[in-house]
């Protein structure tokens, strides 16, 4: 015996020990509760060899120790090793952990004592047990599912390994023991183990599917037996399957029937499917495992064509053989689904008419019969046959005489089962047929007569009749279908609505009514009558080709018309003469016209139109036909053909064609100057379309005749036409120079080259300084052809100078060309007022220059004379200095240091050519007081101002002023205004009053004196505008002298000195400036023309006043000034030198010093009092050329100042500031008056020839 130990083996436990009495006592088997605290003792019997004992396992007992030595040996090569015992009494053995090598014999043995001798026991055997392994299937795997099919044998076999003794193996099945066992025992592992092989051989069962069939292994060394398993998964046919649901024998078309398979067991459980006469119809199942049950549900839509189907549902599995079948066969109930009767319903009255009434296939068969109406009809015959899916099929057919009364009668056919309650029908009218009754035609009157195109209504009725009448319109024998029948009760009507034609006259509308009846139609007849134009017109001709000269007979022929239309021919607008040819009867019950004429063409006609016209009177109609005249003939050329075309040099032309043929294909070639022009290749010729010749690149060489021919089949004919072409002009020839005398004739001759020669194209002009026109000029311009011609008649010497002759044709550019007119005169001496006389003072310091200036052609030679005598040239105190300038000549004699004794004389100048001589003597003076000035006069006058013009006289050798004299009736006394510039000799008066006479003189002075007063003129201001309102209105002149307190006028004249004091200093600075600038001018002047120390005002028409350079500060804003020369300035002044806040002032002028313009407002050599600082009036300046350049211009002129009235203060015109952009005396203060009582010139000072910034005191 023994039990398992921790490591999972059987191991053996045991003490042995003998009992005190040495009796062997009973064995008991006891199992340790605790291995730890075990202990077991054994005896051995007595009467048994301890060779042959067996001990037995007990409990231990406690006893007292025996008293002599004693051990355990096992009984083996080598004595037991185990401890001595000293002590007495039971001495036991005890195992702890035994294994397979304690298996043996075991003896006690115990030592001698004094008492006793050694003694040994019996010998004691230990069989060590050992435990089998677990069992291990060969062919399957423990703790699997293995899959047997049911009914097969199948052979297990089962392994018990190791054990101690030999393992017993058994079978078994759900702890039922299974018999057919056989074992085989082999030695194990070790000697002392044995294997056990055991085969079960076994034919599983449906029922043992899901069992377990165990393999279980056991020895003495358990106390259960050592198991291994596997399921058995058992494959067994399912059983026959069941179907439920369908429980009535019989089931109508048209159900569902629902049925429900089912197949019980079998493993794996059934697949179902349904099938209906051996087709598939459904493979669709669900299984139940709990149940153990497979089902299938059929839904079937019941056919009549299911009747006797059967159907049957297959279950099998994988190891059924064949499927397992059940099955149901149907009986369907279906009752016919259509009723119908063949044969037509519609019979001619009193005829027999024969239909036949069938159904659909039933089950079970239906019975037939047929109605008329509500009455039974009975001559019938039924027939009943098998029709498919085991129906039947009923025919019944039917025999009856149709009456008209019958006629719209339903004819029923009905089906009927009074078994199942069953019934149907169909139905179909009964149509008697028989013809209308009646038909008329609602008509025009018979003798109405309508025009073609008129809309005319016809309407056919019709009564009676089944079926209702079809309404016929026939024209003569043409049916027509037009119109819509329209049924109304037992009336049909068809309405007709023609557009008549000419085909309507006399034609025959019919309207036939007719039904399927076998009688005649019935017909009713109307007739119209129609009138029409001629349906159509032609033109007919015999001749085929027709040449111009030939004669052609057209014949015109009118289509029928109604009623004859008469004929007229006409050729474009012109109407012809025809010849009448009579009426035939024609189509449409009408009349056809005929008609001729006869035409003598010409090429003119080609193309023309002949139009036959077919006039009907009665209806005012017109019928319309042409025949086109195609007349054949050679090329003519037309009367548009230019004769002259033209071009422009360099560029393109093109020479027209204008050619017309029949036939119209034309060859065409040009020539030039006998020379055919071949344009294929050329790059400058090129023929267009038409025949037209295009010249590229044109020049004067293509002008000519050009010649141009053309032919068809017909003949040719030929043209020419000559090319001009225009080039712009050039001058061939212009005489240059042309002298002529002064007085005679002479003429400019300029010869062009230019193409076209017009009218006007020839034009001089004159190339002087200045612009004149021709007739200014007085020259007379002629033109012939391709020269012109300016003719001077008469030459002066103003027409001498430079022409021009500009040609110009229109074709650009023009010509251009100049030529030279020189008029030879005689020398004349530029003499005047103050060229004969020079003054310089006679001291011997100062020299002298006289100048002669002269005009003559050819040149002129100076001889110079003092007192009739010539003078030397090599005298060195005579210089000469001669200079030329075109027709102007000049010479200077100088002569220094003057002396009064030696030189005061007169120096004649002598200027002589080969046309003659002219003088002018000089005398040559002391210095004196000027000349008075002449010519006074009146250049305009306004209501406020008056401009005056004068000629200065001889200044006396020093720079002389003028000095205006004004007075008005009643005035007290004159007033004065001086003149401003100096030099000026034209200005304007301002400040005057409308419509009053004044009084006016002008006088000169200079350092030395006054001149005598020159002669006055009056003149009378105008009238008030009445847009201006006067400034001051005139007061009447008193007889009192004015009352001015002498304070005021002490005042006022202490006022302007002062403020002439505050302005003089900066005004001389100023003043240095413009010396500077003007010197700069001065200059320039030189170089251009000498100077001369008489250089006076002359009788020449040059204004003095325009060689002086005048500060240009507000030369363009003094337009609006009061006191102002004539003419406009545009001034330059550059920025450095502008200084707009000081007053204008002149400059020094040619031929001044600088002492005599000093100061603009005091004039040191005219012993005249400075005006003070008072605002100047602005001046206004010519325009500027070339330095020492100027253009004649009208006299300058200065705004004067308002009158002063007696007893009245100077007044201002107004009172203001100075504007910035010009000013006037309007806008500031007047300039101081001087009157006759206080205008005494004073002595002359002993500095008056000195600079005014020299002089010791103020004057």
């Amino acid at each position: 015996m023994g039990w398992r130990s921790p490591m999972g083996i059987l191991l053996p436990r045991a003490v042995w020990a003998w009992t005190p009495d040495s009796q062997p006592s009973t064995v008991v088997p006891v199992y340790p509760p605790n291995l730890s605290q075990e202990h077991w003792w054994g005896w051995c019997p007595r009467d048994q060899s301890p060779h042959s004992s067996v001990f037995s396992l007990v409990p231990s007992q406690e006893g007292p120790a025996p008293s002599r030595l004693s051990q355990w040996s096992q009984i083996t090569s080598q004595s037991w090793k185990g401890p001595w015992l000293s002590c007495t009494g039971e001495h036991h053995l005890r195992i702890v952990d035994s294994r397979l090598a304690d298996d043996g014999d075991y003896e006690c043995q115990a030592g001698r004592s004094k008492e006793s001798p050694g003694i040994v026991s019996h010998t004691a055997l230990l069989s060590v047990l050992v435990p089998p392994k677990t069992p291990v299937f060969k062919e399957y795997e423990a703790n699997s599912t293995v899959t047997w099919v049911a009914g097969v044998e199948y052979t297990v076999t089962c392994s018990a390994w190791d054990a101690k003794p030999a393992a017993e193996i058994s079978f078994s099945k759900s702890g039922s023991p299974l018999p057919d066992v056989s074992h085989q025992v082999h030695s194990g592992s070790s000697e002392k183990l044995s294997s056990t092989i055991a085969v079960l051989r076994v034919t599983p069962q449906s029922l043992d599917n899901g069992k377990c069939l165990v393999c279980a292994a056991t020895n003495e060394a358990v106390s259960a037996a050592v198991v291994a398993g596997f399921t058995m998964n058992i494959l067994f046919p399912p059983q026959p399957p069941t179907i439920e649901g369908y429980k009535r024998p019989e089931i109508k078309a048209g159900e569902t029937l629902k049925l429900i398979c089912i197949s019980l067991s079998g493993n794996p459980l059934a697949t179902l499917q349904w099938l209906k006469n051996g087709n598939v119809i459904s493979t669709s199942w669900e299984t139940e495992d709990a149940s153990s049950a497979s089902r299938s549900l059929l839904t079937l839509s019941i056919k009549p064509e299911d009747n006797g189907a059967q159907l049957r549902c297959e279950a099998m599995n994988q190891v059924s053989p064949l499927p397992l079948v059940a099955s149901v066969t149907l009986r369907v109930v279906f009752l016919p689904t259509e009723v119908s009767i063949l044969g037509s319903s519609s019979t001619p009255e009193n005829k027999q008419i024969s239909l036949s009434c069938s159904t659909t296939p039933s089950n079970p068969p239906v019975q037939l019969r047929w109605w008329l109406g509500w009455r039974e009809l009975t001559t019938t015959e039924v027939t009943v046959t098998e029709a498919a899916h085991g129906g039947t099929v009923t025919v019944s057919n039917l025999t009856h005489m149709a009456r008209r009364e019958e006629n719209g009668l339903p004819l029923t056919c009905e089906a009927f089962n009074e078994v199942v309650l069953f019934t149907r029908s169909t139905s179909l009218p009964l149509s008697v047929k028989y013809p209308p009754q009646k038909v008329w035609i609602e008509a025009p009157p018979p003798d109405s007569r309508f025009r073609a195109g008129t809309k005319v209504r016809l309407t056919c009725f019709a009564s009676g009749g089944n079926p209702a009448p079809r309404l016929v319109w026939i024209k003569d024998t043409k049916s027509l279908k037009e119109g819509t029948q329209v049924a109304s009760g037992k009336i049909v009507s068809k309405e007709l609505i023609l557009t008549t034609s000419p085909s309507d006259n006399l034609a025959i509308y019919r309207c036939n009514a007719s039904n399927d009846g076998k009688s005649p139609a019935l017909t009713a007849q109307t007739r119209l009558r129609i009138q029409f134009p001629p349906i159509d017109v032609k033109i007919m001709t015999m001749a085929k080709e027709v040449r111009r000269g030939q004669t052609l007979t057209l014949t015109c022929v009118t289509g029928s018309s109604n009623p004859f239309a008469t004929l007229a021919w006409f050729k474009d607008a012109e109407k012809l003469k025809g010849v009448d040819l009579g009426q035939k009867p024609a189509e449409f019950g009408g009349l056809s016209t005929s008609g001729k004429v006869t035409l003598v063409v010409s090429s003119s006609d080609n193309g023309q139109r002949v139009t036959c016209q077919a006039y009907s009177s009665i209806l005012a109609e017109a019928v319309n036909t042409f025949y086109k005249l195609n007349i054949l003939y050679p090329p003519e050329f037309s009367s548009e053909q230019p004769a002259v075309a033209q071009g422009v040099e360099h560029g393109a032309v093109e020479l027209p064609l204008h050619v017309s043929a029949n036939p119209p294909k034309l060859n065409c070639s040009w020539s030039f100057r006998g020379k055919v022009l071949r344009p294929e290749g050329s790059p400058r010729h090129h023929l267009r379309a038409g025949g037209s010749l295009a010249i590229w690149n044109l020049s004067r060489a293509d002008m000519g005749q050009y010649r141009a021919r053309c032919q068809n089949p017909e003949g040719q004919n030929e043209t020419h036409l000559h090319l001009d072409v225009h080039y712009a002009p050039s001058i061939r020839s212009l005489g240059d120079p042309v002298y002529v005398d002064l007085g005679a004739t002479a003429e400019l001759v300029c010869v062009a080259n230019a193409n076209p020669i017009s009218e006007g194209m020839f034009q001089w002009t004159w190339l002087g300084a200045e612009e004149r026109s021709l007739e200014e000029l007085e020259l007379e311009p002629e033109a012939s052809g391709a020269v012109g011609r300016l003719r001077i008649r008469g030459a002066r010497q103003a027409q001498a100078g430079l022409y021009e002759c500009r040609v110009d044709n229109g074709l650009p550019p023009p010509a251009r060309g100049s030529a030279r007119l020189i008029v030879r005169f005689k020398p004349e001496i530029e003499k005047g007022m103050g060229l004969g006389k020079v003054a310089m003072p006679g001291d011997g310091s100062s020299p002298a220059t006289l100048l002669c200036r002269a005009q003559g052609v050819p040149s002129v030679q100076f001889s110079w004379a003092k007192n009739g005598v010539a003078l030397h040239p090599d005298n060195p105190r005579y210089t000469e200095r001669t200079w030329h300038e075109g027709a102007w000549h000049g010479s200077t004699l100088t002569i220094a240091n003057v002396s009064a004794m030696h030189d005061y004389a007169t120096f004649t100048c002598r200027a002589s050519n080969a046309l003659g001589t002219d003088k002018l003597d000089i005398q040559l003076l002391s210095t004196s007081p000027p000349d008075p000035p002449t010519g006074l006069k009146v250049v305009s006058v306004t209501h406020n101002s008056a401009t005056l013009e004068w000629i200065p006289g001889f200044d006396g050798g020093l720079p002389q002023r003028f000095r205006i004299r004004y007075r008005w009736p009643g005035a007290p006394s004159a007033l004065y205004m001086d003149v401003f510039p100096a030099k000026t000799s034209a200005f304007t008066l301002t400040g005057l009053s409308p419509a009053t006479p004044y009084s006016i003189g002008v006088s000169a002075h200079n350092t030395l004196g006054e001149s005598a007063q020159g002669p006055s003129v009056t003149v009378t201001t105008a009238e008030l505008p009445l847009e201006e309102l006067p400034v001051v209105e005139p007061e009447a002149p008193k007889t009192e002298a004015p009352s001015l307190p002498p304070a005021l006028i002490g005042g006022l004249s202490a006022l302007g000195a002062l403020l002439l004091l505050s302005n003089a200093a900066l005004l001389a600075c100023l003043l240095r400036r413009r010396q500077a600038w003007a010197g700069v001018r001065e200059e320039t002047k030189e170089r251009r023309k000498p100077s001369a120390g008489n250089d006076y005002n002359s009788g020449e028409a040059v204004n003095p006043a325009a060689r002086q350079t005048l500060l240009d500060s507000y030369s363009e804003r003094s337009a609006s000034s009061g006191g102002s020369s004539r003419g406009t300035w545009p001034g330059y002044l550059p920025s450095r030198e502008h200084r707009p806040q000081l007053l204008p002032h002149p400059e020094r002028a040619e031929g001044e010093t600088d002492a005599s313009t000093t100061d603009p407002f005091a004039v040191p050599d005219s012993g005249f009092p400075a005006r003070g600082p008072g605002p100047s009036v602005p001046h206004e300046y010519e325009d500027m050329m070339e330095p020492g350049v100027y253009e004649e211009l009208g006299a300058l002129h200065l705004r004067a100042p308002a009158p002063l009235y007696p007893g009245a203060l100077p007044c201002q015109d107004h009172v203001g500031t100075y504007p910035w952009r010009g000013w006037s005396l309007a806008d500031s203060e007047d300039p101081l008056r001087i009157y006759d009582q206080v205008a005494d010139t004073p002595p002359p000072a002993a500095d008056e020839g000195l600079p005014f910034e020299l002089r010791g005191e103020l004057v």
